[in-house]
């Protein structure tokens, strides 16, 4: 970020680029309040962004908890198929350190994102297609977001896969939950922040692990087992949708 290289010309690249992502978030929570209120026409911006309930404390730990479960069941079903095919070895061979990265990713990175993408953009396309059509929208541009595109087509494809149903698996999540973002940073937050830890030193995979088990560019979501367990939890959030509707 070359205003950050300007001011700070000594700070490492990879540090530059972490403190200009956070001044730009920093700058986009203060700006989107004002924002939410005057487009959105409503009095209550974080609570339409999803962030605040009236008395919504023990639904704020229930949605929590249930996300950081499942990410941490997806992560165990790839860690059991690794151990059974011998495609990775217990280390445990971690510290303060690395839990304390694992939080930081897990509710950074699992709040900021939610924030944007199932908070203030999912409400923007709402606004601007539908309803109807947000939802999936919102599901692509995530997916085409995170997704590396030099990792060849089928790999890619995978990916793209993956990701585009954990779009639609975290806002049937947050609908589920009655607007509370809190249940998708569980999910989200606890994906990233826990494969993380597993990488940092809990476990130490083979270079012959398949890509249908760890996914392409090390990102379980795009193989097998991770678009197949997303596609799973993603039908199993539709059917208690669905039952919830029912009179």
């Amino acid at each position: 970020m070359q205003p950050v290289a300007r001011l700070i010309p000594t700070l490492p690249t990879a540090s530059r680029d972490l403190l200009g992502t956070v001044i730009s978030f920093v700058l986009f929570l203060v700006v989107l309040p004002s924002w939410v209120r005057i487009r959105w026409s409503t009095r209550h911006p974080w609570k339409q962004l999803g962030l605040q309930r009236s008395n919504d404390a023990p639904a704020k730990r229930l949605g929590l908890i249930f996300g950081l479960t499942s990410a941490a069941g997806l992560l165990l079903l790839i860690s059991l198929i690794s151990f059974a095919g011998r495609w990775a070895y217990w280390l445990g061979d971690t510290g303060p350190g690395q839990w304390l990265n694992a939080l930081l990713l897990c509710f950074g990175v699992g709040l900021a994102e939610e924030l944007l993408f199932r908070g203030w953009l999912w409400g923007e396309l709402t606004l601007l297609i539908g309803a109807r059509r947000a939802v999936p929208a919102q599901a692509l541009i995530f997916s085409l977001v995170h997704t590396r595109f030099n990792l060849g087509v089928w790999p890619m494809l995978g990916l793209l896969l993956g990701l585009f149903l954990l779009g639609m698996a975290l806002a049937t999540r947050r609908r589920l939950d009655q607007g509370s973002l809190w249940g998708c940073v569980g999910l989200h937050g606890g994906l990233v922040g826990g494969w993380f830890v597993l990488q940092a030193g809990l476990l130490q995979w083979s270079p012959q692990a398949p890509l249908w088990l760890v996914g392409p560019g090390g990102n379980p979501l795009g193989g097998l087992v991770g678009i197949l367990a997303m596609g799973l939890l993603l039908g199993v959030q539709l059917t208690a949708l669905a039952r919830a509707a029912r009179p």
